[in-house]
């Protein structure tokens, strides 16, 4: 059975996300253990909370989790966890994230009430495994005032507006990642996170 690690590092949204994956059809495993990551087939890092303290408990665990990056293994980065990937953060000061995407993650701009919570749209602007059947202009769940500005602008696959425009998922060879939270968004989410079990399983 596929098994995937979802990486215990101190935020919530754990059980949702084990949930939505086990619906998918993956044996999924909340934990903290290098073991674990190890023999993964696929790593998912979720995400609610503050990025300096994630980062801090992150720490112990960031060498597996790039080694298995490095090795081919999927990722996929969900909310805090997306932005965890890139080089560095704005929030509460300049700090350094997983550096496996590279670019910022800043506060969102404009006169909109942040933080940003609730469904918005995500508007599609390239085909990939990750959106296969997920309509444009779906509804998803989101609940962040920051956001990635990626360097490469390729690796956007879909776009929401809220106070501005950013990209809501990316999608780099094996890494995989969401502004939103799929495990509350509904059917649309729930088929997001069963196309990443199906790249997992190719």
């Amino acid at each position: 059975m596929l098994r995937i690690a979802i990486v215990n590092y101190g935020v919530g949204n754990l059980r949702s996300v084990k949930r939505g994956l086990e619906r998918s059809g993956a044996t999924a495993d909340i934990t903290d253990a290098t073991m674990d990551i190890e023999k993964s087939d696929a790593i998912v890092l979720p995400g609610v909370g503050a990025f300096k303290a994630a980062l801090k408990s992150l720490n112990r665990l960031s060498k597996p989790i790039l080694n298995q990056v490095e090795a081919g293994r999927p990722i996929l980065g969900i909310c805090l966890g997306y932005q965890i990937l890139f080089t560095r953060s704005h929030e509460g000061g300049l700090r350094r994230g997983l550096g496996i995407l590279r670019g910022d993650v800043v506060k969102l701009s404009g006169n909109l009430k942040l933080p940003h919570i609730g469904w918005n749209t995500i508007s599609i602007s390239r085909s990939d495994e990750i959106v296969d059947g997920v309509e444009d202009d779906s509804y998803m769940y989101f609940v962040h005032s920051y956001a990635p500005k990626p360097l490469d602008k390729e690796i956007a696959v879909a776009y929401t507006t809220y106070a501005e425009t950013f990209p809501s998922i990316v999608s780099h060879n094996n890494i995989f990642a969401t502004q939103f939270h799929p495990e509350k968004s509904g059917e649309s989410g729930l088929r997001i996170l069963q196309n990443f079990v199906k790249l997992v399983k190719r």
